[in-house]
């Protein structure tokens, strides 16, 4: 509706209320008592009437009393003048007013007016957010040429997603040259992958490479408390669909409606299950949908329902897997184009610096660093800018206004010393990067760990040499401050779940290659809430003896080294105290007794100085099963 069609609409509304207003009060005001016509004759005859007005039929008498009152001269009757003169009655005629348009609105305005008034409310529901009467039309937005495009130039580190995707378009493109083999186009493609590693901006890329619409939607407009409406909206969605085919939907956030069905406690939910039959019939039925390919991601493929994940409706998996350091390079270029960066700055020390960093923490960290800048009144972003920019996304936002005491604040320092000692002193330890006693997040101190290049795997040497850090931080206390404090919950926790998924998961103990407990997870609820036991009671103690043995030789090792190196381990907790930061190298200077002043002599494990070579990695197997990130930190609490 036109602006020029609701003024029109306006002012016939304002005339027909105004005319309605006329006409009542001209109705309603100075209402006379309304007498028969043969009792106006009969009070004629008696002489008691002086003055008589008339308007057409109607006689208005004024009593010489007074008093009025009113009444109406049939059509039929003749005389009335005559007979009025005959007894010395004042008359007073007059034309009758109005029109038969007025009468007309009189007559019709308070229906039309209702009837205008509810086609307008039903209207403006339909055209806003609540669709009143619209509840089974999709809500899916179909991608404009005004707005503003992102193609596969802005997305990086995700270059087999992008070739995947990339044939998608190309059949959209150029049908006949996969047709004449015998190919068809695929039904649809499922984007796998971590929160943060950019499968929504590839659907958008691919909305911007591809010259067909694109509609998008998410996951959760389909479902309703009412049952029936998504499936409503699904059918709708396809319908659109074949209208504009070829055209490809992207579905953000499929496991909102594709989740297994009949799982989870009390039973599925009628609405979400109906809406997932109806997108299964849609997407491989009884009638074909040719020309309507599906995208959609999620990053809990292992909710949804099997039935959705077959081939003929799922054709491809596209994985899109946490970025290597190339990759994080990549994105890191594209995330800085639009900003002043000094000369100073090398993308490739950031990239071998932020192991397991997804795409939306580059971005992060980009943005963190730019602010940091600002704050500091600098007109371009340094290198100590995204140094800062990183410590604050690993560790946490310093803390320095947080009160501690010297007491607490020497404690933290033996505690952090004790992690950084052994992490440096032990060959299969993640390598250190930085240690600080200053409070970050939830911590009052803080040691983080970088990987060197890209670490898939996780072998036995490494996870002993991590529980040996862990539990380094609980025997600085216990030497050094001579008592045993609550910081090390964090650390105790981590070293007590690693030491039972080497024994129950990897198979890394005396019980050998065995599996235990296997997990059972509601898919309804999305978490672990059971553990079912599949083995004996005296296969559980032995379980536990396992766990108790690795996590407490890792606490012999620790103890081991911290008293070898008390003097080195009293030199970093002094000069902690005093500098509050310490980074790998000064750590390590530190400990062979070289002044932090001297120059750089070795190059920092945990600080990369330059790109990775193919003959720096080690080779390593395909992947490995969830574990603790590597980057994460022991902290104290």
């Amino acid at each position: 509706m036109n602006s020029t069609l609701r003024s029109l609409l306006f002012w016939m509304v304002l005339v027909i209320v105004g005319v309605l207003i006329w006409n009542f009060s001209t109705t309603f005001q100075a209402r006379e008592e309304v007498i028969p016509f043969s009792e106006f004759v009969q009070q004629l005859d008696t002489n008691k009437i002086d003055k008589v007005t008339i308007t057409g039929q109607e006689i208005v008498a004024t009593y010489k009393s007074g008093e009025k009152a009113r009444s109406y001269a049939p059509v039929q009757y003749e005389g009335l003048g005559n007979k009025l003169v005959a007894n010395k009655v004042v008359v007073d005629a007059k034309e009758p007013t109005g029109s038969p348009w007025g009468m007309f609105l009189y007559t019709w305005a308070p229906i039309l007016l209702m009837i205008g008034f509810w086609i307008f409310f039903m209207r403006q529901m339909q055209s806003g957010g609540n669709k009143a009467l619209s509840f089974g039309k999709s809500r899916a937005k179909l991608s404009s040429g005004s707005q503003k495009k992102v193609t596969f130039k802005d997305v990086a580190g995700v270059d087999e997603a992008k070739e995947e995707l990339q044939e998608i378009i190309d059949f959209l493109k150029e049908p006949q040259k996969f047709q004449k083999l015998g190919g068809r186009i695929p039904k649809g493609v499922l984007l796998i992958g971590q929160p943060g590693t950019g499968k929504t901006l590839l659907a958008r890329a691919v909305a911007g490479e591809a010259n067909v619409p694109f509609f998008s939607i998410s996951g959760s407009d389909f479902v309703e408390m009412f049952v029936g409406v998504g499936a409503s909206r699904v059918r709708d969605l396809f319908e659109q669909g074949k209208k504009n085919a070829p055209c490809i939907i992207f579905i953000d956030e499929i496991d909102a409606v594709g989740r297994h069905r009949g799982a989870g406690l009390g039973g599925g939910h009628d609405e979400r299950e109906q809406t997932l039959n109806q997108l299964l019939v849609e997407m491989d039925g009884f009638e074909s949908n040719e020309g309507v390919i599906l995208v959609a991601a999620t990053n809990r493929p292992d909710v949804l329902d099997p039935a959705l994940l077959r081939p003929g409706r799922f054709d491809r998996r596209v994985v899109v897997d946490l970025p290597d350091v190339r990759g994080r390079e990549q994105i890191l270029a594209v995330h800085t184009k639009k900003i002043p960066m000094g000369d100073d700055v090398k993308l490739n020390v950031i990239a071998r610096g932020t192991p397991r960093f997804a795409g939306a923490d580059l971005a992060n960290l980009v943005n963190e660093s730019a602010l940091i800048a600002a704050r500091q009144n600098r007109k371009v972003v340094t290198m100590h800018d995204f140094e800062m920019a990183k410590d604050k996304v690993i560790m946490g936002v310093e803390r320095k206004s947080r009160i501690i005491s010297d007491e607490e604040k020497r404690h933290t320092a033996y505690h952090e010393a004790g992690h950084a000692l052994v992490a440096m002193l032990l060959p299969n330890a993640v390598p250190l990067h930085k240690v600080t006693i200053i409070p970050r997040g939830m911590a009052l101190g803080v040691t983080s760990f970088l990987p060197e290049g890209e670490q898939v795997d996780f072998s036995k040497e490494e996870a002993e040499s991590q529980i040996a850090v862990a539990m380094a931080g609980r025997i600085a206390d216990e030497i050094f401050c001579h008592t045993k404090t609550a910081g090390a919950r964090n650390d105790i926790e981590q070293a007590t779940n690693l030491a039972r998924r080497m024994v129950c998961e990897w198979g890394m103990s005396v019980l050998g290659p065995l599996s235990f407990g296997k997990k059972e997870e509601q898919i309804f609820l999305g978490r672990e809430i059971a553990q079912h036991r599949d083995y004996s009671e005296s296969t559980a103690m032995r379980i536990d003896e396992e766990v108790q043995s690795i996590v407490m030789t890792g606490y012999d090792v620790a103890r081991g080294i911290i008293e070898q190196h008390k003097d080195a381990m009293q030199r970093v907790s002094d000069e902690l105290l005093i500098r509050e930061v310490l980074d790998a190298d000064q750590v390590r200077r530190i400990i062979a007794g070289q002044p932090l002043d001297a120059p750089q002599a070795v190059s920092t494990p945990g600080t990369p100085t330059a790109e990775v070579t193919p003959e720096e990695r080690r080779p390593r197997p395909s992947i490995v099963p969830a574990m603790p990130l590597p980057n994460k930190p022991l902290a104290q609490e």
